[in-house]
């Protein structure tokens, strides 16, 4: 299996078309045939309903965009993580509208935690945020019951990485060959595994 990072067409594909797909906000591969697709085009929430998702984790505990990412991917056991295009501004949208604050801290990641509009919010709309953490949940246990393995998390979490990595703007084309590198090593090994 070859695996390309850097197409501008966000595109690369191993042996007769077979592949992965690293795009900033999506991945797919073939499999004996069986396409499967994560990120662009599997939206499970409207926007105000991740607004409510998001507001209910920062509640929980100060976070920033990629922790809240990893908290919904590992909630829904992998089969869904929103995409940094939509999470970064959700959480701008939320600070601008009162309901987070950004938090010092010691890195350069932003921090958010609620406030007590945010809080008062929530309150106002207990049943609908319970429901939408349930729906998570049950994402998760679905996730589960079909053998939802860990290898689909850490395809998610390679996926998110890179997307996070990428989206820093910081790149470089030495970084992206190493990352290239590193990922086709990591196949190379994976073909070994008997």
């Amino acid at each position: 299996m070859r695996i390309h990072l850097g197409d501008d067409r966000g595109r690369g594909c191993g042996p007769r078309g077979r592949g992965w797909s690293f795009d900033p906000f999506a991945f797919s591969f073939d499999m004996g045939g069986q396409r499967q697709e994560r990120g662009r085009g599997r939206r499970q929430f409207d926007g105000g309903e991740l607004r409510l998702i998001l507001l209910q984790l920062i509640s929980e505990e100060t976070r920033h965009g990629y922790e809240l990412i990893r908290s919904i991917e590992e909630m829904t056991g992998g089969s869904y993580a929103p995409s940094p295009g939509v999470v970064y501004p959700t959480l701008t949208m939320l600070d601008e509208m009162g309901l987070v604050d950004e938090q010092q801290s010691d890195d350069t990641k932003k921090r958010f935690a609620v406030t007590e509009a945010g809080r008062s919010h929530l309150a106002d709309r207990r049943d609908e945020v319970d429901a939408l953490m349930a729906k998570l949940r049950d994402m998760g246990a679905a996730q589960r019951e079909q053998g939802g393995s860990p290898v689909w998390r850490a395809m998610r979490n390679l996926g998110v990485a890179i997307r996070h990595r990428v989206a820093a703007g910081d790149i470089t084309s030495e970084t992206v060959h190493e990352v290239a590198e590193l990922i086709d090593e990591l196949a190379r090994k994976i073909e070994r595994l008997r």
